[in-house]
């Protein structure tokens, strides 16, 4: 059975209703369930059926999610096999992906900035004491509804137990996994990771909200490479002109930016907290900085 023309079937229960999209290994439906109501429904794409290390990743993205609950994750409703189809049903989360609305918003106001990071600290706190490592954390795999002020993260599809043994990875040693934007720097060895590459990609976010640019200024994915081996990030203050914010703000985000993972905060909440009490200490000068320089409400 073919996932391409699925609108109006019913898997598992699940009536597909609208298709919203799709990526490399699974379509994504907006589907209608009697009991749970309102849900997103991930079906793996015909041709990585018959792959078992495909198969492992998708269902290994269900199992993950489904160990953390969280008012900042998306839920996962359920996942299996139904029709000779793989399927992850997930909670309809209302909104659009935060990279979305940054590029329609431009940068945010470091207000709200702070709300957000204070969220998903707390969802990827819940993950790592679940024993789960992100490792994909971007603004793509966030959940971001405006007239909430709610962020909500998904996407465990590359996360890992942080308990898992050499033998059971699912990437080769030598090979890393993430995006090069957002991704810590021990990540490109593809050697195992602890949260602080989450902590990294955190506070690469917070950077991105508040100026609409990276750490890293390379055009391509081999000079990013080169300059997350070789070079420190740019300085928050020096990512955009005439962009500034307070010294207390700088020095936390680029603390969760830091190469030496001695010197970088050492778990998600340590920075968030250290990020928001630094915004939430100047609100008036933050403020006034972004709404000259940003388009970010509060």
């Amino acid at each position: 059975m073919s996932t391409d023309n699925m609108v109006g079937r019913t898997v598992a229960g699940y009536h597909l209703a609208k298709y919203i999209g799709e990526g490399g290994t699974a379509t994504v439906y907006r589907a209608d369930h009697p009991e749970k109501g309102a849900a997103a429904v991930k079906l793996l794409r015909p041709r990585l059926a018959q792959d078992p290390i495909a198969v492992k990743r998708f269902l290994r993205e269900a199992e993950y999610g489904s160990r953390v609950t969280h008012p900042n994750i998306v839920r996962t409703y359920d996942f299996g096999q139904a029709d000779g189809l793989h399927y992850l049903a997930l909670e309809w989360a209302q909104g659009e992906p935060l990279e979305e609305f940054v590029n329609r918003s431009g940068k945010l106001a470091p207000a709200l900035v702070a709300t957000i990071v204070e969220q998903l600290g707390g969802a990827l706190g819940a993950a790592h004491k679940a024993g789960i490592i992100h490792r994909d954390l971007k603004p793509a795999n966030i959940m971001y509804d405006p007239a909430e002020q709610r962020a909500r993260l998904l996407d465990f599809g590359i996360a890992r137990d942080a308990e898992l043994s050499p033998e059971e990875r699912l990437t080769r040693a030598g090979f890393f996994v993430g995006t090069l934007q957002y991704v810590a720097p021990e990540t490109l060895s593809g050697e195992l990771v602890n949260e602080q590459a989450d902590v990294y990609s955190l506070a690469t976010i917070a950077y991105y909200l508040l100026t609409q640019a990276h750490p890293f200024a390379g055009k391509s994915p081999r000079e990013l490479f080169q300059q997350l081996l070789t070079q420190a990030p740019i300085p928050l203050n020096q990512a955009v002109k005439g962009l500034r914010f307070s010294p207390q703000i700088e020095t936390a985000v680029m603390g969760g930016l830091d190469r030496d993972l001695s010197k970088r905060f050492k778990t998600v909440d340590d920075f968030a907290k250290a990020f928001c009490t630094a915004v939430r200490a100047e609100p008036k000068r933050s403020g006034f900085l972004s709404s000259i320089f940003g388009k970010g409400k509060e």
